[in-house]
Parts: C-alpha cells; structure tokens; sequence
C-alpha cells in the first residue's frame, strides 16, 4: 500500500490510566503540593498509551493480534500488494501470507496467489513459454517464439472489478521479462445460468 491511506489511531486514550504513575514517584516535598500532582498528572496521560503499547509490543507484529492501524504500517514494512481498500480480514491475511508470497514470486503459483488474495478468484494463466525433451538436437522449440502472458479473471459481475487495480497486482507477480495482458470477463457458471 502506498502512502497513509487511513490515520493512525496511536495518542491518548481517555481515562486509561498508567500502571506508574509519577506523582507517586515524586520526592516528599512534592507529595502534597497539588500544582506539582496535577502538572505530573498531565503526563500521566500522555506516558499511559506508551506502558499500554510496550506491555503488549508483541501483539503489534501479529497481523491477526495488531490494531487495524497498525496492520497498514505492516503491510508497508512486508510488501504486501494492498491498495487499502480491503477490508481488514483480508488486510490481516494479506500481511500474514506476504513472506510465503515473496518466496513464490514470479512465478505462475506465485502470480495466482497474488491474485487470488486480492479478488478472491483463481485466475486463468496463459503463459507462452513451455518445456520439451527431444532425441534429436535442434528439435521444435515449444511454445510461442513471442514471450507473453495473459490473465483472465472470471467473476460473476466483471463490472464489480477494476480492471487497473488487477493490472497493478499482476504486474507486480508477474515475471518480470514477459509483457502481460489482463481481461475481465463473466464467470462460466453464471454464463450458464
């Protein structure tokens, strides 16, 4: 995801209190002095979300644990492909699954990956390159002499898909030598019904 798409949550929470709080750490001559309680008292509340966060730093790098805020700042430091729209399940996934997305990446398992977590569909990969044995040297090369690829996603409603947003995802898992195209188009089940 580029960018801050959404705020951040992190500041002051009201009425959360501190596990330490100052006043009580402030020398005798302080003790009774009501401007010097109040004064602390003040950084109390800014020094309470800090204790809140540090108790429980571990939930933060959980993608299933962090706060929703937080689970952007995630995406940005794994490379997971969000364009933050998505809604926060599949942000949480997104993040938890990027490592295993990297490993994969430019290739066809890789790229069906990549574009299934982001529609929800397994695509339709057409690759032009291919694989043969031969006895004799020189034999027919298979494939096509043009290096290409093309993706097809079949949904129920192709309107309901940007077709930018899946060029963006399949340009980024694609191999990075081959031009690609993409094409939206209606799903065979719904053709039939």
């Amino acid at each position: 995801m580029s960018g801050s798409a959404r705020g951040t949550a992190r500041g002051t929470v009201p009425g959360l209190a501190t596990p330490y709080p100052l006043g009580a750490a402030l020398p005798a001559v302080y003790a009774e002095d009501d401007f010097g309680q109040r004064f602390v008292s003040g950084l109390d509340v800014v020094l309470a979300p800090l204790f809140t966060v540090l108790d429980s730093l571990e939930a933060y790098f959980s993608p299933a644990l962090a706060p929703a805020d937080f689970v952007d700042y995630l995406a940005t430091w794994v490379g997971a492909e969000l364009d933050g729209t998505e809604p926060l399940p599949l942000r949480r996934h997104a993040v938890a699954s990027a490592v295993a997305l990297h490993r994969v990446r430019g290739t066809r398992q890789g790229l069906a990956a990549a574009v299934r977590l982001a529609f929800g569909v397994p695509p339709e990969i057409t690759e032009s390159g291919g694989a043969s044995w031969s006895a004799r040297p020189l034999g027919a090369f298979p494939g096509s002499p043009e290096a290409g690829l093309h993706v097809v996603l079949r949904v129920a409603d192709p309107a309901a898909v940007d077709p930018h947003r899946l060029r963006a995802v399949v340009g980024a898992a694609r191999p990075a030598h081959l031009p690609f195209t993409v094409s939206v188009t209606t799903s065979r089940t719904s053709e039939g019904a």
